[in-house]
């Protein structure tokens, strides 16, 4: 049985949904090998323009399944050290693959996002949440570091350094309404209204030129580790001269000119 699924409601867009409610879409590795599949299946999709990620039930993702001893894809015979070594790979590259992922992400938490579930959230490119959304890096009270899956790169680029640190530190939750007043979700909605908000959210990207969007997303990722503003400016100038060669390009203009919308082909 798989526990993730992926549904393409509309033209051009892509739902992951993660699909194992019984145990709050919990991330054992029947949950987590299937989920790096989907990132690389919707990835290469060159249908899909625009990607959203939820859970399925009162819950976007719980963790890590404490109760899970399952062990991860390919360790048999590995020693204790290279199977923790495997384990922990095995979860922490879901962050970069949808980082790396072209199409722009957006993270609808329809619940607890806890611990690595969190770090799904962190990894989109936009999140919104419903107003039962409540966040944590639960890591720490488990006896761990509070530094996983990519949470202390990402959290202080987002909220900064401060809050990272005490939301790290700590394990403490943060709930949907302080996301959005810190700038970690751009939108809270009632439960039963946050696939229509994401859906309007999914209608404003697909009303931009593919090829724009998507280097768009790769100039906001590669900026943040960019070490001066000349190195963001000249990959924001290449992609501007690459856009300029594109049909969609000729066909903005047009629109613009002759005060109409533009029917984007990715071309």
């Amino acid at each position: 049985m798989s526990y993730v699924r992926i549904e393409k409601p509309r033209p051009h867009t892509s739902v992951i949904v993660m699909d194992r409610p019984e145990r709050m879409n919990s991330m054992a590795f029947e949950l987590v090998a299937p989920l790096h599949e989907a990132f690389a299946e919707v990835a290469a999709d060159n249908d899909t323009w625009t990607v959203v990620l939820t859970g399925s039930g009162r819950a976007f993702c719980s963790g890590a399944d404490t109760r899970d001893m399952t062990p991860p894809p390919n360790s048999a015979g590995l020693t204790l050290t290279r199977l923790a070594t495997r384990a922990m790979a095995v979860v922490s590259g879901l962050v970069p693959a949808m980082r790396r992922m072209p199409q722009p992400v957006i993270c609808a938490v329809n619940g607890p996002a806890i611990g690595g579930g969190l770090c799904l959230c962190l990894g989109a490119d936009v999140r919104i949440a419903a107003d039962t959304a409540r966040m944590n890096a639960a890591f720490i009270k488990l006896g761990l570091s509070g530094c996983d899956v990519g949470v202390s790169y990402l959290l202080p680029r987002l909220v900064g350094a401060s809050l990272a640190a005490e939301l790290i530190l700590t394990g403490r939750f943060i709930h949907a309404e302080r996301a959005r007043e810190l700038g970690l979700v751009s939108a809270v909605v009632p439960d039963e209204q946050l696939e229509a908000e994401a859906q309007r959210l999914v209608d404003e990207l697909l009303a931009t030129a593919p090829l724009g969007l998507r280097l768009s997303k790769e100039c906001l990722n590669a900026s943040l580790d960019m070490g001066s503003l000349e190195a963001v400016v000249a990959m924001e100038d290449r992609n501007q001269v690459l856009c300029a060669q594109s049909r969609d390009f000729r066909e903005g203009v047009r629109a613009f000119l002759e005060k109409r919308d533009p029917t984007f082909e990715d071309r």
